[in-house]
């Protein structure tokens, strides 16, 4: 970081710019690249351990614990906007190109939060496999050519250039009043929540034909092993490709200090906002729950922390989130294989956040005076608006027009946060990535006799698991299990013999 505001009066070109940002280019890539095959490992072989009540039981003390803390976030973000109030009429002295840079939004149709709920089914539920580690299915507004238009020789046009480098279902027509039609669509990026649903099934129905699935267990056992083993290789690069990711990017803004101190409220309140959750709530929750001291549980997921920092992706920090949970913290690997891929997904605690201060935000620059309904209605929209955001860099800008929408915010001033998510982003992933590790630890705890008896009832079914081939004899001609960590209790009774 230090370097990239060194670099900065150097004036330098684009193609150094470009060398600068590489290394950490690759480090990126080679992290996304192991992110599909070390989920599908890690939920195959994780729940498949796991007897399906267990897993029933998990999976809802794992949502629950989701839902609330997400809910907790949306509650935070919306009492600091109220009180900061970042959106104080006086700020609107912005230039006003810079406000109407994106004017056209008051006319595009974007997707409302039914939407965006029934895309989240969508994708649960793919019809397609393969398809989805490639696509996810979305909804999009396209105009209703009105009956003679042609003849006529009315032509609708589209216009408008995405707003980020997400999809963002916004198009510009130059008639004013048409009928849109709602229709699903494919855009590229991986299915995550399909393949997380799929691998869940799979598992869970794995671990219930006994011996004829081990074969299957141990594959993707041995797959999650080889992928943990090259994220110890890639760690020793986290370093530089960390410093070259932040520093490419403070080095691509073309005025940082004018964007830091236009918005320097909005940013303020979100700092403090992840501050007091990370600081005081998730501490607290450790704490009540494990009565163990949290901070040292925090400390030892500084790299994780690190890298979700640099990259902005929760997903991407996942293979050493996961090195550090298992290796470092001994979190149950049947607890964090199933909780850290789902929490990647759908526990989005610092999208919540970002989500309602910048709705109150915006309607506060816009001299909205909101009502006691339209505050929950904030609270609730970017609850579940943040449920269904993608583990992807500015994902929450696409759903923070869901919740503009909901209250009739003009939508038009979101553009001015556009400029600045590459930072708030990747504080706000901060606040993803503790949320799930946190999350596995208070679900490990909760969970932790439903653990005892599942490896009580895995020793009772070793004859049931293990073959004649997957054994081998002792000197002593007894059968010795040729599982690693396991363990046979070999009990002789002798009868006493007699005195007399």
């Amino acid at each position: 970081m230090n370097g990239g505001f060194t670099f900065r009066p150097l004036g330098l070109s684009s193609d150094s710019l470009m060398l600068i940002a590489y290394p950490g280019e690759l480090f990126m890539r080679v992290l996304k690249l192991m992110i599909l095959p070390l989920v599908i490992a890690s939920l195959i072989s994780g729940s498949s351990s796991l007897n399906a009540k267990l897993n029933g039981k998990i999976a809802l003390r794992t949502f629950v614990y989701f839902l609330l803390t997400s809910l907790l976030n949306a509650i935070l973000g919306t009492t600091l906007a109220l009180i900061i109030h970042p959106g104080n009429p006086t700020s609107n002295d912005v230039p006003q190109t810079e406000l109407l840079r994106d004017a056209t939004l008051n006319k595009a149709k974007t997707v409302s939060l039914m939407d965006s709920v029934l895309d989240l089914g969508r994708n649960i539920f793919p019809d397609n496999i393969f398809q989805a580690a490639l696509q996810q299915a979305h909804t999009v507004y396209v105009p209703k050519e009105p009956s003679g238009a042609l003849g006529n020789g009315t032509e609708l046009s589209q216009t408008s250039t995405p707003l980020t480098s997400t999809s963002v279902n916004l198009v510009e027509w130059s008639e004013q009043n048409v009928e849109w039609t709602r229709i699903v669509e494919y855009r590229s990026g991986t299915n995550s929540l399909g393949i997380v649903f799929f691998c869940l099934v799979f598992g869970t129905l794995l671990g219930t034909i006994g011996r004829k699935g081990y074969v299957v267990v141990q594959f993707f056992s041995a797959i999650f092993d080889v992928i943990m083993k090259m994220v110890t290789g890639v760690m020793w690069l986290t370093p530089i490709g960390i410093s070259s990711v932040i520093a490419g990017k403070i080095l691509s803004v073309d005025d940082i200090g004018f964007v830091m101190t236009q918005l320097a409220w909005f940013i303020f309140t979100i700092a403090l906002g992840v501050f007091l959750y990370q600081w005081v709530i998730l501490q607290a929750i450790y704490f009540v729950f494990l009565r163990k001291n949290p901070f040292r549980f925090y400390l030892g997921l500084v790299q994780p922390i690190l890298t979700g920092f640099a990259t902005a992706s929760t997903a991407a920090a996942l293979p050493l989130t996961f090195r550090c949970m298992n290796e470092r913290l001994k979190i149950d690997s049947r607890i964090t294989r199933f909780v850290l891929p789902i929490g990647c997904n759908i526990n989005m605690d610092g999208t919540a956040l970002f989500i309602a201060v910048a709705s109150i935000f915006i309607a506060q620059m816009s001299n909205m005076a909101l009502n006691v309904g339209q505050v929950v209605t904030v609270i609730l929209t970017s609850t579940a608006a943040s449920m269904s955001s993608a583990s992807i860099p500015s994902a929450a800008l696409v759903l923070l027009l869901i919740a503009l929408s909901a209250i009739d915010a003009p939508i038009n001033n979101a553009t001015l946060l556009f400029a600045i998510d590459w930072f708030v982003d990747r504080i706000r992933t901060t606040n993803n990535l503790l949320g799930d590790c946190y999350a596995a630890a208070v679900v490990e705890h909760l969970s932790r006799n439903e653990l005892k008896i599942s490896d009580i009832d895995a020793y009772y079914k070793d004859d049931d698991v293990t073959s004649d081939d997957q054994c081998e004899q002792d000197v002593n001609g007894k059968r010795k299990l040729s599982f690693p960590n396991s363990v046979i209790l070999n009990v002789e009774v002798s009868t006493p013999v007699s005195n007399t």
